[in-house]
């Protein structure tokens, strides 16, 4: 390890800085301070480090060169992001937050929202204007308490049209008024000549704090003598509470002698690695001990990691939750319904089944994230313990990419459907129902009765969901503590 990166992550900057700022407590704090913390946490933990010239070790020849360097940065933002690889093309995930206690609130699935979730699409490339409709309602919640509905279309906020520079600003407040569109294919399949018509009608809507289960639906149906189960499953939150209540499900699902699963991701951003091994183990059960997946790091820490314990670089598939032995299913085949909403988490569970059962994947292509990110804390070994009490500053760096059993990853455009099947807003079903098109699909799968709902009609381009305006929503995090002798070994 070069000797003044050791140098630089022990010492205490003494320098002054040239911006300060609040904190929570009201105290100046040094922007560097907290630049010190950015760029320590990136020249450590970061998947991309070998490809950023000014993380690497020998960047800085002296303290006052690195001073400077800090000192050039007026927040900890501007630093964090120009440290970033290919913030397009590349890493579209690694953020900085200012209160890492909102963060981990909503890796507990505790967020701020009216309950309403909607997709934003428009009719062609060409369209500026944007229009939403509503994919679900959370229960409880105010939107279900004033009748918002599946399928709901609404063309603006307030009285303005929505586009693509603006939806996020409209549907960001606490409250709002969507105004109500109406849907119109022109009687045609095609999308091209599709419009939504303005109405006078409008709903307001109020946020308020909102813990979100990720078991959306779950349910057995018995078609043709077949016992189908399935699960919309919208989020992988690490919470113990819905982990337990995870496998819960699937023992009443091993309670109905189910045969067949429909595990339904369409509208799950991922989330949590270890649930994500949870989910798959429940669906098999035959592959305990069996790779899931393996991680790769930047060199320094895949180098330590082969250093001090190669199986440190494994996730394997687990028969126990908590002590708890797992209701799996021992399936050897899983029909998964997928949107490009589905995301990192969601997809590792997919390409990691890939290697050893049938996975039928019925949609649209995937998001196309296989990054894993933790939260990096401005404490000595950067985890949340013993961290900075002077402000709530944490990094949610991509740490590293994740591959199945047969080392395939990358799959940076998603991960492409068996059966290409869109969600049409004018024509979405009952969540859950038999006659919803992509379950219905699914259910023509495993019976081979009943008419297909595939057809070479036209979709409309979706471009954002309500998630997106929470930028953490995509993560794929990893819960696990890092040995501290591997941090140091690294540093020194």
């Amino acid at each position: 390890m070069n000797k003044f990166k050791a140098l630089i992550l022990a010492l205490a900057l003494s320098f002054v800085s040239t911006g300060c700022f609040e904190d929570n407590d009201d105290n100046l704090l040094s922007a560097s301070q907290i630049n010190d913390f950015v760029w320590k946490g990136m020249n450590l933990f970061y998947l991309y480090k070998d490809d950023v010239p000014d993380l690497a070790n020998n960047r800085f020849s002296s303290n006052q060169e690195y001073a400077d360097y800090l000192n050039s940065y007026s927040s900890p933002e501007n630093l964090f992001e120009s440290v970033i690889y290919n913030r397009q093309t590349v890493d579209r995930f690694s953020w900085i937050v200012d209160d890492y206690i909102a963060l981990e609130q909503f890796f507990n699935g505790i967020s701020t929202s009216n309950g309403m979730e909607y997709q934003i699409f428009r009719f062609s490339s060409n369209d500026t204007n944007r229009y939403g409709f509503v994919t679900h309602v959370l229960p409880n919640s105010h939107a279900a308490a004033i009748g918002v509905r599946r399928g709901d279309i609404f063309y603006g906020v307030n009285g303005e049209q929505l586009t693509g520079t603006n939806w996020r600003s409209l549907l960001s407040p606490s409250e709002y008024t969507i105004n109500i569109g109406i849907y119109d294919d022109n009687g045609t399949p095609e999308t091209s000549d599709d419009s939504v018509v303005s109405s006078s009608e409008s709903v307001s809507l109020s946020k308020s704090q909102y813990t979100e289960n990720p078991i959306f639906i779950n349910d057995v149906l018995t078609i043709d003598g077949i016992n189908i189960a399935y699960l919309m499953y919208n989020g992988f939150t690490g919470t113990d509470q819905f982990n337990k209540e995870l496998n819960d499900v699937f023992g009443v699902f091993k309670s109905a002698n189910a045969t067949e699963l429909v595990l339904d991701l369409r509208y799950n951003p991922g989330g949590s690695v270890n649930t994500a091994i949870l989910l798959s183990s429940l669906i098999t059960g035959q592959l305990t001990g069996g790779v899931f997946s393996t991680e790769q790091w930047n060199s320094e820490f895949q180098e330590a990691y082969l250093n001090e314990n190669t199986e440190l670089l494994i996730n394997r598939f687990i028969d126990r939750y908590d002590g708890v032995p797992l209701n799996s299913l021992f399936l050897t085949k899983v029909y998964v319904l997928t949107t490009r909403r589905s995301a990192s988490a969601s997809e590792l569970v997919i390409n990691c089944l890939y290697p050893y059962i049938q996975v039928v994947q019925i949609g649209t292509n995937t998001y196309g994230k296989y990054q894993a990110s933790r939260t990096v804390y401005d404490s000595p070994n950067f985890g949340r313990q013993g961290a900075n009490p002077g402000h709530t500053y944490a990094m949610q760096p991509l740490i590293f990419k994740s591959l199945n059993a047969n080392g395939i990853s990358d799959y940076f455009d998603g991960l492409a459907p068996d059966i290409l099947l869109g969600e049409r807003p004018n024509n979405l079903g009952v969540l859950g129902d038999v006659n919803e098109p992509l379950l219905a699909e699914a259910i023509v799968e495993i019976t081979g009765t009943g008419k297909s709902t595939k057809s070479k009609i036209d979709y409309v381009e979706i471009t954002n969901d309500s998630k997106d305006l929470l930028p953490f929503s995509k993560e794929m995090y990893v819960d696990k503590e890092i040995p501290e002798n591997l941090i140091k070994d690294i540093i020194l």
